[in-house]
């Protein structure tokens, strides 16, 4: 059996690069803080990057892809509110630092910020998560209910 012509096989490619859904967006306000802005800058960047090395590549699929991630990052740069910490530390805001003392002792820290930027394993949760809805306005002190227990606010930074 003989070998394919490149422009053969590059047809046929065509015809397997996965058809990509888009991101889902959320449908929630785009607040973000100034880091979180800048996160999505470099998330386009790097999608602007993954994209030009795929063109030139001729890879299909990869094209696909940081097409999806450029799209998805465009959307959200177009719709990002950027949203400063307040200087009121009195109580809970976007962009506060909250420490909780759980019913069971454990003790954590965290900061409510935008939801692409969110990473609980690091120390940040989405504006939009059940816990920051419930100490959104609250204060030192305050009790709130936490998943399945309460949990009291010992600092707000």
């Amino acid at each position: 059996m003989g070998s394919m012509s490149r422009a053969f096989v590059k047809e046929q490619d065509i015809d397997a690069v996965p058809d990509l859904p888009d991101r889902p967006v959320s449908e929630h306000p785009n607040d973000v803080t100034p880091e979180g802005l800048a996160q999505i800058d470099a998330e386009i960047a790097a999608a602007q990057q993954a994209l030009a090395a795929a063109q030139k590549a001729e890879d299909l699929a990869a094209i696909a892809s940081a097409s999806r991630d450029l799209h998805y990052w465009s959307a959200r740069r177009a719709t990002a509110h950027v949203v400063r910490k307040s200087d009121d530390v009195t109580k809970v805001h976007f962009a506060s630092s909250v420490t909780i003392v759980r019913d069971d002792g454990r003790e954590q820290t965290f900061r409510i910020v935008g939801e692409d930027e969110a990473d609980p394993s690091h120390g940040t949760v989405s504006h939009v998560s059940p816990l920051a809805r419930a100490l959104f306005g609250k204060t030192v002190g305050d009790v709130v209910r936490v998943g399945a227990g309460e949990a009291a606010i010992t600092a707000v930074r």
